[in-house]
C-alpha cells in the first residue's frame, strides 16, 4: 500500500477506541503507557509513530501497532523506530529485518545507487526483569490511597538493607481500606500507621514539622521507586558486546560495517553522559532514588584510580545513541580503531560530524 494512502493508526479513533476500552478501569488497571495513548499533550508523539509505521512494510507496521503499547515493548519500539528515523535523517534508506541468511538485522542502511552500506542493530536497555510488575503493584496502591480524601503525604517505611516486598491486589485493597480508617477518624493523631505488615509515615514540611499538605483533596502516596540504585552504562555495553558476537562474522561476509544503536528505558535512569563517561574512562558513579525510597543499593566498591572504562570492539563501527525523550535526537559515537568505519555521511548531523559534539 502507498504509505500516503495509509489511515492513521493512532488517530481519533485509536484514542476514542483507548478511552473506551480501558477508560473506565481504575488507573491501577491501565497500562503505564495509557497517558502517551489518549492525552492530548501527546498527539505528536502518536503522529510521528504513524509517520514511522507508514513507512515500514505493512505486515511489520501491524505488529508494531498491536505490540508497542504493552508496557514491556513500550520503550524497546519506540528506540527501534527512532532509530530508523534517524538513519533517513541523514539522507539513506532504510530496510527493516531484511533476510541475510539466517540473521535479520534490525535496520539495513542504503546507499544512492540501492546497494547496502551498513549493518545497524538496536539494542535497549530495560530494568531488571520483574522491575515493571512491582512498579505496577506500587502504583496500584498509590491510586487505591488517592480516594482518600485526606490531603497528606505517606511513605513506606522499610529496612534499608533490602528492597521492599510489593504488595498483592488483595494486600492493597485491605491496605487502602485500613488508612481510609485511619486518616478519617476524628479520634486518631498518628505519623505512623501499620497495616498488612507494611509501616506507612505520615511526612512532615522540614520547614514548619507540621504535615505535608497536598494538592486538593487526596492522600498522596510516594512509593518505592524500584528504580534507585547504581546508574551505569556497563550493563549497555555488555549487551552491545553480544551484538557484536551474534553480527560479526555477517557483517565481514558482507563487508559491511557493523553499527549499534542504543538506548534506555526511562526507568533506568541511564543517559548519554554515562555512557561517555565509560568510553572516557571518567570516575564518576551515580546513583538515582525517589523521595519514597527506603533501600538505595547494595554496597558497590568504586576504586576512583581506576574507574572502569569500555573499550569498543574493532567490529563495531560505532554506537548510535538514541535519547528517550520526544522528538529522540540522537548522537553518534564513533569507534576510531574499527577494521569497517561507518561511512562518512551516516556520522553526520547538520553538516557537523557527531564526534566533534562530545559533550
Amino acid at each position: 500500500m502507498n504509505t500516503e494512502q495509509r489511515p492513521r493508526r493512532f488517530g481519533s479513533q485509536f484514542v476514542a477506541e483507548q478511552r473506551h476500552r480501558y477508560g473506565k478501569r481504575p488507573p491501577e488497571n491501565r497500562m503505564l503507557s495509557y497517558d502517551l495513548a489518549v492525552l492530548d499533550e501527546y498527539e505528536p508523539w502518536r503522529i510521528w509513530l504513524d509517520e514511522q509505521l507508514a513507512l515500514l512494510p505493512e505486515a511489520a507496521a501491524d505488529t508494531f501497532a498491536a505490540n508497542l503499547w504493552r508496557d514491556q515493548n513500550f520503550w524497546p519500539d519506540f528506540i527501534e523506530l527512532a532509530a530508523g528515523a534517524a538513519l533517513r535523517q541523514r539522507g539513506f534508506s532504510v530496510e527493516f529485518e531484511r533476510q541475510w541468511g539466517t540473521l535479520t538485522p534490525d535496520w539495513t542502511v542504503v546507499g544512492e545507487n540501492g546497494e547496502p552500506v551498513a549493518l545497524v542493530e538496536v539494542l535497549t536497555h530495560s530494568p531488571q526483569k520483574g522491575t515493571t510488575a512491582k512498579i505496577r503493584a506500587w502504583h496500584g496502591l498509590v491510586e487505591r490511597l488517592k480516594q482518600i480524601p485526606v490531603p497528606v503525604v505517606l511513605t513506606v517505611g522499610g529496612d534499608p538493607s533490602r528492597p521492599l516486598d510489593t504488595p498483592d491486589a488483595r494486600t492493597s485493597k485491605k491496605i487502602a481500606q485500613d488508612l481510609r480508617r485511619a486518616l478519617l477518624s476524628p479520634l486518631v493523631h498518628q505519623a505512623v500507621f501499620r497495616s498488612e505488615g507494611y509501616t506507612f509515615l505520615l511526612r512532615a514540611d522540614p520547614r514548619t514539622g507540621q504535615a505535608m499538605r497536598t494538592p486538593g483533596m487526596s492522600t498522596i502516596l510516594v512509593p518505592p521507586s524500584n528504580m534507585a540504585g547504581v546508574v551505569s552504562a556497563q550493563p549497555l555495553t555488555a549487551g552491545i558486546a553480544r551484538k557484536v558476537s551474534k553480527y560479526r562474522a555477517l557483517a565481514q561476509e558482507a563487508g559491511l560495517p557493523l553499527i549499534v544503536a542504543a538506548g534506555a528505558d526511562k526507568f533506568t535512569g541511564l543517559q548519554l553522559q554515562h555512557f561517555d563517561d565509560l568510553l572516557q574512562g571518567v570516575a564518576t558513579i551515580s546513583v538515582q532514588f525517589d523521595f519514597g525510597d527506603s533501600f538505595i543499593h547494595h554496597p558497590v566498591e568504586v576504586d576512583p584510580f581506576n574507574p572502569p572504562r569500555w573499550t569498543m570492539p574493532p567490529d563495531l563501527a560505532g554506537v548510535l545513541w538514541v535519547n528517550n525523550e520526544f522528538p529522540f535526537t540522537t548522537a553518534w559515537r564513533p569507534n576510531p580503531a574499527a577494521t569497517a568505519p561507518a561511512p562518512l555521511a551516516l556520522t553526520m548531523h547538520g553538516g557537523t560530524a557527531l564526534s566533534e559534539c562530545l559533550e
